[in-house]
Parts: structure tokens; sequence; C-alpha cells
């Protein structure tokens, strides 16, 4: 079976997991590596970048390395391959789990439980729910089902799409060091600086193709790209400036504002600022947008895989065309053969 065959069935089956099983409550893969992640800190801290960069480097090169052995130990077994693909697909994206969240948080507020809305909040990002009000929970809400499609799904497809089971784990393992030492407290301002830079070059790609996909599967693609040309860079994320903003005008709602994380207060740019506020509603319109991106992405990722190895063999044919090609010119010259003369001899006779 070939590699771009195993990864189909495998992040195909690794969905359908999600989407039928969700996540675990206990003993989930990421959770382990979390816990893990975190002993390494205790062992490591220092507030010093370098040891910020060693721990990053300890952690996910770890969780790669673990992933690369089984991926070659499996190489000869196709069918192994795409289970260990599946199953790696399975434990990294959070698609099923980030919709219950948000869904949880949106009944809440339809029912008029404010508290119970703040007290779920917590589990989709880390803004400080008790100073919210319901339209800016719902705000909330929205941008992290904006953010999160791109981190919990497409980033993780297009990395395993690159790299394969590694790749799905890599990227992972990275994201969720950012979300644990990559912030701008005074304990992790220098620590998470490694873990904070690596999640933004791993993400890059991740949330071009989700901003991309919002807007073509978006109720208004033309809102989306105004949307994410106009508003994007007033993001301090790169990569959640053009996912939020696509996915703002795709819904033709305001994003950002004013926020309140750990008590510090950040006022960031107003994203689709000419469209309505932020309804209740808009949570399972968000949340149907981040299904249908997550779907698209899948799609896409399998086929861009197909034609990259399409054109690696394509390349490689090329190649030993090439050689055989040589390997026959210099039969013609072999020595001691009389009926045949050496090709260079067809210069020197002037031919």
């Amino acid at each position: 079976m070939r590699a771009d065959r195993i990864f189909a069935y495998g992040a195909t089956a690794g969905l359908l997991g999600d989407l039928l099983l969700g996540d675990p409550r206990r003993g989930h893969p990421v959770a382990v590596f979390g816990r893990a992640a975190g002993a390494a800190e205790r062992l490591l801290w220092r507030d010093h970048r370098g040891r910020g960069a060693l721990h990053t480097a300890v952690c996910a090169g770890g969780a790669v390395a673990v992933a690369a052995g089984a991926a070659r130990a499996l190489r000869r077994r196709p069918l192994a391959s795409a289970a260990l693909t599946a199953a790696a697909t399975w434990a990294v994206v959070g698609g099923t789990s980030l919709a219950r969240e948000a869904r949880a948080v949106g009944d809440a507020l339809a029912a008029g439980d404010l508290e119970a809305a703040r007290t779920r909040l917590p589990h989709l990002c880390g803004r400080d729910p008790q100073a919210l009000d319901g339209p800016e929970i719902a705000r909330a809400v929205v941008e992290s089902v904006a953010e999160n499609t791109s981190d919990a799904v497409v980033g993780a497809l297009l990395w395993g799409a690159v790299a394969g089971a590694p790749g799905l784990v890599g990227f992972r393992a990275v994201n969720t060091l950012d979300a644990m030492v990559g912030h701008r407290s005074p304990r992790y301002r220098r620590f998470g600086w490694a873990a904070a830079r690596l999640d933004d070059a791993a993400g890059w790609p991740g949330a071009r193709l989700t901003a991309a996909l919002a807007v073509a599967t978006g109720d208004d693609p033309r809102g989306a790209v105004r949307a994410w040309r106009a508003d994007a860079h007033g993001h301090p994320s790169p990569n959640a400036g053009p996912v939020e903003a696509s996915f703002a005008g795709a819904l033709g709602v305001r994003l950002g504002g004013t926020l309140s994380y750990g008590g510090r207060v950040e006022h960031r740019a107003v994203l689709n600022g000419d469209a309505r506020p932020v309804e209740v509603g808009d949570i399972e319109r968000a949340v149907r947008l981040s299904r249908r991106v997550g779907a698209l992405a899948l799609g896409v990722c399998v086929a861009g895989r197909w034609a990259a190895g399409r054109l690696g063999q394509s390349r490689r044919i090329g190649q030993w065309d090439r050689l055989g090609q040589s390997s026959r010119l210099g039969q013609l010259g072999r020595p001691g053969d009389p009926g045949r003369q050496r090709v260079t001899d067809f210069s020197r006779s002037g031919r």
C-alpha cells in the first residue's frame, strides 16, 4: 500500500473515530504527554530561554521520536501503518470535544444560566469567565471555536499529510507545550519563549489553510476575504488573526476587542468591525462552520499527499530512466568489444 493511501485511510478512520467516540474521559494520550511535560518542567525550569528551549526539545522531540520509531517498525506492514495513522489522528484531533464544549456553553446561555456558562467556559479557553457577560461569553466561544479549528483539526491533518504519524504527534506536542508554557506571564516569559515561537512556526500553514477553507465554506465568502485582509494583522497572534478574522467575516459577526486573561486586560483589534455583535445562536453556526472546514481539510490534505506522491514517483522514474540510458551508453564502449566503439570516439572521429 502506498504512503498516500496509508495516510488517506488512516486519517479518515481517525476523524471518524473522533466523530463517533470523541475524547476519552481518562487516559487521553495528550493528557499523558501533558503530565510528562509537566514533570520535565519541574526538573528543567529556570527563568532562562535556553532552559525553555531544552524543555521544548526534550518534550516535542521525544514525542516525535516515539512516533517515528513506531512508524519505522511498521513500515513494511501497510495495514498496521494505517492503523497507527488512525490512532495518531484520533489522539491529536479534537473536533468533537470542541463542538461539545461550545454547545454546552451555548445551551447554558440560551437557558439564561450565566453561571453555568461561566463554569463551562474554561474548558474552551483561559479567559476570566467572571468578568464576562452573556454576549462576551458568546464571543469568546466563537473565537475559541475558530482558533481551535486550526489548532485541533486542520493543522494536525496538514502535518500528518507532510510527515505521517510523527507529523501528527509532533504538531500536537508543540501545540500542547505552547498552551502549557507559552504565556507572557512572569514565570514563562523567558522559559516559554521557545515553545511559543515553535508553535507559531508549526501553526502558520494550518492557520492559512483554515482561513482559506472558512472563506470557501462560509456563508459570506467575500466578507471572509475582506475581514481576513483588513483585520488579521491587528491580532497579536500571527496565526489566530487570519483564522478569527475569516470566521468573523464568514459568519457576519464582530470579533475581537477587550478581554481578560489571568487578571490581565488586553485590548485587541476588532475583527470585521462593521458587523453585528455575536449572539448565542452564532455559536451553533460557528460549530457547523468548523465541521465543514475540518471535513474539507481532510480532502485537501489527502489530495495534497496524493499529488506529492505522484510527483515524487515521476521524479524517481525519470531518474531511473536517465540512469538506465547512461548505463546503456556506457555499455557501447565496453573494452574488448570489437563490434562497438566508445561514445567518446565519435567526437574524435569527427562524426
